[in-house]
């Protein structure tokens, strides 16, 4: 069935603009875009009209750090839940992480969460494991699991201290031209993660994780990265630190890319102190200077995807002591919405910017089909009004494990587009 998207606000990442017009879709492509200014598109017979006044179009949004945890812990979220939730927070593309049970250090593994993603209506791809068994020791057949489609590599939850292996690991990456994600925590460092170490920690009477665990190895894989080439992603940074490591790397020319996720350009260790373990996440949530130099970062390019690294948990597991309970929050849902509040509505970043981020990154670094709206595109798109206001909870994820619950936050998706398929929809008000 054609579509035919009208009066809407096209936002267009890659032009840096924004403007009113009209969208039609065929098949699988965005075969028309018209401004308002150029007199629109006519609706022909038979078509499928979708009044976008008040709201933008965006390229649908792209995360590639997410956490379905299937196969093996499907009691908090499986690939089907985790895809509406996803659609339902405007995604259509998505990049698994790859520490599942068993976790995906072979193809048989990979084949079965790709053809589960097929299911979903949304693109979903994996990453596969950097060693056999996420044990840190042996790395696993990366030209095999590349050929089995595997997005990129990593062993997120997991830090790899191993200099020799990760370096290797790079070096592999880099021949097959796969980006590879780490997690930068030394373990060696950390009495108790998910809590900062400082005022947080102190709190509940513990240790916690201090920043020197995340900059270290960040400091050794971004210099790992100026001799191996490999295209090297370091995960949720949380310290100012790294941030500024990653600046001079990027200055330097070195092939790296900083990923944040929104809780940590919006909430410091007092969350955790107000909220428990529903704010307890790896690596935590440190200081106000912290969560500004990541602002910054975004700002500047420095940090250059946004992510969400949704981690669902049951409430069970959330509701044990803070020393027990697991890290991590969901956040496909809330994503878009604490990047309009806090990087478009704080004057950070102009929406263009933000779907950047969102979308285009992303999307480039992985070779994902998304990031753009301009004819012969995918028609893969967000429908949102950036200014109506909603109330989180109610999710389509099967965990709800969100410091977010109950706030009101601008941002409401009313219509998520894969490969010209309406995903998701939100019902509107008649006369809208």
């Amino acid at each position: 069935m054609m579509i035919i998207i009208k009066n809407g606000t096209i936002v267009d990442p890659v032009r840096k603009e924004c403007y009113q017009g009209d969208i039609q879709i065929e098949g699988n492509q965005l075969t028309r875009l018209a401004r308002e200014t150029e007199g629109g598109l006519a609706i022909p017979e038979g078509a499928r009209v979708i009044k976008a006044q008040g709201l933008m179009v965006a390229p649908g949004l792209a995360d590639t750090h997410v956490h379905f945890r299937d196969p093996g812990f499907t009691y908090k979220e499986d690939i089907q839940t985790g895809g509406a939730a996803a659609a339902k927070g405007g995604f259509t593309e998505i990049v698994l992480m790859a520490n599942t049970r068993p976790c995906v250090d072979n193809k048989e593994t990979l084949a079965y969460v790709l053809a589960k993603g097929k299911n979903t209506g949304i693109h979903i791809q994996s990453c596969a494991n950097v060693t056999k068994g996420m044990g840190g020791k042996e790395l696993v057949d990366m030209e095999e699991l590349s050929l089995s489609g595997a997005a990129g590599f990593t062993d997120d939850g997991i830090p790899l201290v191993d200099e020799k292996l990760v370096r290797e690991a790079m070096e592999r990456a880099a021949a097959l031209r796969k980006p590879i994600s780490f997690h930068e925590e030394d373990p060696a460092l950390i009495t108790n993660n998910g809590i900062n170490s400082g005022r947080a920690a102190a709190h509940f009477g513990i240790k916690g994780s201090p920043r020197e665990a995340e900059i270290n190895l960040a400091r050794r894989d971004i210099a790992l990265a100026r001799l191996t080439g490999a295209e090297v992603v370091i995960q949720h940074i949380s310290a100012k630190e790294t941030v500024a490591l990653l600046r001079q790397a990027k200055a330097e020319g070195i092939c790296v890319h900083g990923e944040a996720t929104p809780h940590h350009f919006t909430l410091t260790q007092e969350a955790v102190i107000e909220k428990g373990t529903l704010a307890k996440m790896n690596p935590p949530l440190r200081e106000e200077e912290d969560r500004l130099a990541i602002i910054r970062g975004i700002q500047d390019g420095t940090i250059d995807l946004i992510a969400t690294d949704h981690a669902p948990h049951s409430r069970e597991e959330k509701e044990k002591p803070v020393t027990e309970a697991p890290s991590g929050i969901i956040g496909l849902e809330t994503a878009l919405s604490l990047g309009i509040r806090e990087l478009v509505g704080k004057g950070y970043l102009d929406m263009p910017q933000l779907i950047e981020r969102m979308s285009t990154a992303p999307c480039k670094l992985y070779g994902l089909p998304g990031g753009r709206i301009e004819e012969g595109a995918r028609a893969s798109l967000v429908l949102f009004h950036p200014g109506e206001r909603w109330t989180v909870g109610g999710f389509l994820s099967r965990s709800a494990n969100s410091p977010f619950i109950g706030e009101n936050l601008p941002g409401v998706v009313y219509y998520t587009i894969c490969d010209g398929k309406v995903v998701y929809e939100r019902a509107r008000l008649k006369d809208e």
